[in-house]
């Protein structure tokens, strides 16, 4: 086996991403990374559109990330594997399937706002997959900017352990640096190289007292963070000037690692300052694979859990977590590889679809460019092509060794919308532009109403389905109309029911005959359906069974109400008679069908709406008529909180009643309000608008 190159030694590599709100500053923050590390030879901008890692056209043209960009940069003789994830809410699967991959995220606030919505959203999906991170506060160039603010902010609102390591020099305009806590040295950037030059000095006497303040504070929480290592706790109690640097960096190190511990650091992306201190605490502070310790799955054969221990030597066990259409050599899979080797031309086993896969090639990418490699090691990200049948989520192993990872939860879709091809040539465009977006993004489904005939896109919200259209006209050259944005309501019964079902048919020849009974109730909120078999004593044959089964469960697919999915539903297929010559599987899977509308129309039916979790930030003197205008949209005020001048607010509102609300929030506050909204929950519509729905 060839070995794998010196500066990509597992303990040198990182896979970190870059996670924040909308317009903090990330993909300004990876930008300035590749220039330092020699990556690009310019600096690209994305108020110019010309960002490397903003390369999709849209992106470009609206200054927002859209999905998770992937590029390996290498610094001090480390490898880093970066990804770039988008801040906006609609494209939350894109963050959700990068955290599960990464060992190590950078969380970049900005040093005006502070915490904001969508940087709490990101926090909790890395509190769900445990990833370790540190904090960058950007934009200590910008009026308003505040550093302090920005640490209270994530222990108050994020429940972080946040701390300073360095303490900025000077603010607003006049910021020049930062001062290490830990070397207690001060770095001043030059302006006329771009900040590829600094200056070590000593601290400035205006803040040397409270730098020192600062440096005393951090090493009694570090000496917190491990309790066993009483040679540390006790040179900070005794004689804290006898600590070395890489005594302290082995203390940090380890509270991140074991995500005790958030450390914060500063700068100003956009004029240059700071990058360059924030790639050293990665490569000291960040968790390498080997770091993030053996990886659980469960053995396809025995359902047992295994452990796998990183190892280039293992058997190969990666996970695929995203899949995109790359217009040069087609479809790309994105894998990260846990253990084991990954070479060209390899045969694997897809375990959760039960499929063979062959890889024909292997990419390292770097945003849209790339470059052939014939073989990736354990702890890095890989583009694969040649994989036909695995989408996101999915676990590739080698054959000795099938296994499963933990899968990947997708939110479901709240808006929809009708959508057909203007012309017959565009037809089959779209049908392969459809089948190639879903492909590449789980919470993008398409369907057909079988009523109406007509394909119906459901997404995450308006911007997301916005852009995929847009994607579609541009990357496939599909021209299409498209149908105002549809809530994707529920249905649900709300009491025990049951029915009892036949199904015969007789026209000259072998008729048709199935005969089911069932008993449905109401399943726990968000628990899905479940369906299951009673039939004893063969009233039922067996064979028969599944075909029920698939009756039921494309019976649920459309409600009773008004045709929307049947949710949280219990389904049990109790008795039933069959005929020696006249039953057939085809036979039991309709009269299934029937027999679960029979159920739920005895059930009560409701329909249900999605609720949204908006969150409005407002200066004080527009929050009378703001607060006034979500209560004329059915919404309820959660809490209420005031910060730097604005006055921030959750509320509850029904998807339905959010349409056009940023025009309006816009007239409401002269333009200075702006707000978040994100999917929370299902809730019963009001009896009126039930009666509405029903009518459409």
């Amino acid at each position: 086996m060839s070995q794998r190159p010196k500066e990509d030694q597992l303990d040198k590599v990182r896979n970190i991403g870059i996670m924040a709100h909308i317009d903090a500053g990330k993909t300004t923050c990876t930008e300035r990374i590749l220039y330092y590390c020699g990556r690009v030879h310019r600096i690209g901008e994305v108020h110019e559109g010309a960002a490397t890692m903003d390369f999709m056209e849209q992106e470009q043209e609206r200054g927002i990330t859209i999905t998770s960009a992937a590029t390996t940069v290498y610094w001090e003789g480390s490898k880093i594997n970066i990804i770039d994830t988008p801040g906006h809410v609609d494209f939350t699967v894109e963050v959700e399937r990068s955290l599960r991959v990464l060992d190590g995220s950078v969380a970049v606030f900005s040093a005006v706002d502070g915490v904001q919505p969508q940087s709490e959203t990101v926090w909790r999906q890395a509190d769900r997959y445990n990833v370790p991170r540190i904090a960058f506060v950007n934009k200590m160039d910008r009026v308003g900017a505040d550093y302090f603010y920005c640490i209270d902010s994530m222990r108050e609102k994020l429940g972080a352990n946040a701390f300073a390591v360095q303490h900025p020099i000077g603010s607003e305009n006049d910021f020049r640096g930062m001062v290490d806590l830990i070397k207690m040295k001060a770095y001043i950037f030059k302006d006329e190289t771009m900040g590829a030059e600094y200056i070590l000095e000593d601290i400035p006497a205006d803040i040397k007292d409270k730098c020192e303040e600062l440096r005393a504070s951090l090493l009694e929480e570090l000496a917190t963070v491990d309790e066993t290592n009483e040679v540390f706790m006790m040179k900070v109690l005794e004689d804290p000037d006898s600590l070395t640097e890489d005594e302290i960096h082995t203390v940090i190190r380890q509270g991140v690692i074991s995500n005790k511990i958030n450390p914060v650091l500063c700068g100003t992306a956009f004029k240059n300052k700071g990058i360059q201190p924030l790639l050293d605490a990665i490569l000291k502070w960040m968790p390498s694979p080997l770091d993030r310790g053996t990886i659980k799955g469960i053995n396809v054969d025995t359902d047992e859990e295994m452990k796998l221990e990183p190892k280039d030597d293992a058997p190969l066990a990666a996970l695929a977590f995203k899949v995109m259409t790359d217009p040069y050599v087609g479809r790309l899979t994105f894998v990260r590889i846990y253990s084991g080797t990954l070479k060209k031309g390899m045969t694997l086993i897809n375990t959760t679809k039960g499929k063979k896969e062959r890889i024909s090639r292997l990419l390292e990418m770097h945003a849209n460019q790339r470059k052939d490699r014939d073989e990736f090691y354990t702890g890095d990200i890989a583009a694969c092509i040649g994989l036909k049948n695995t989408s996101t989520g999915d676990t590739l192993c080698a054959e000795s060794q099938p296994l499963l990872l933990e899968k990947m939860e997708f939110p479901e879709p709240v808006i929809s919308m009708a959508i057909e091809p203007k012309s017959k040539p565009d037809r089959e465009k779209l049908s392969m532009a459809l089948s190639a977006l879903s492909e590449e993004d789980p919470t993008f489904r398409v369907s057909t109403n079988e009523e109406t005939g007509q394909t119906i896109i459901a997404g995450m919200g308006e911007l997301h389905l916005d852009v995929l259209k847009d994607r579609m006209m541009r990357e496939f050259g599909v021209e299409a109309n498209v149908g105002k944005p549809q809530v994707s309501y529920k249905e649900t019964i709300t009491q025990p029911g049951k029915s009892e079902t036949k199904y015969v048919k007789q026209s000259g020849g072998r008729g048709q005959y199935a005969h089911v009974c069932l008993e449905i109730e109401p399943n726990e909120t968000g628990k899905g359906n479940e369906v299951v078999s009673k039939i004893v004593g063969g009233v039922i044959p067996r064979e028969y069974i599944p075909a029920c089964i698939k009756g039921v469960e494309e019976g649920l697919t459309s409600g009773v109400l008004a045709g929307y999915n049947l949710v949280d539903t219990k389904v049990a297929i109790v008795f039933g008679s069959f005929h020696e010559v006249d039953s057939n599987e085809m036979a039991f899977k309709i009269c299934a069908s029937m027999s679960i509308k029979e159920a739920a129309r005895a059930s009560k039916p409701v329909i249900l709406e999605p609720i949204m979790k908006v969150v409005v930030t407002t200066p004080e003197a527009s929050l009378g008529d703001v607060m006034g205008d979500i209560n004329r949209r059915r919404g309820k005020i959660m809490n209420q909180t005031s910060a730097k001048a604005v006055i921030i607010f959750e509320a509850e509102v029904p998807l339905s009643e959010m349409f056009g609300y940023s025009t309006q929030l816009r007239s409401l506050s002269s333009g200075r309000a702006n707000y978040t909204m994100e999917p929370g929950h299902f809730e019963r519509v009001p009896t009126k608008i039930q009666e509405e729905i029903m009518k459409k």
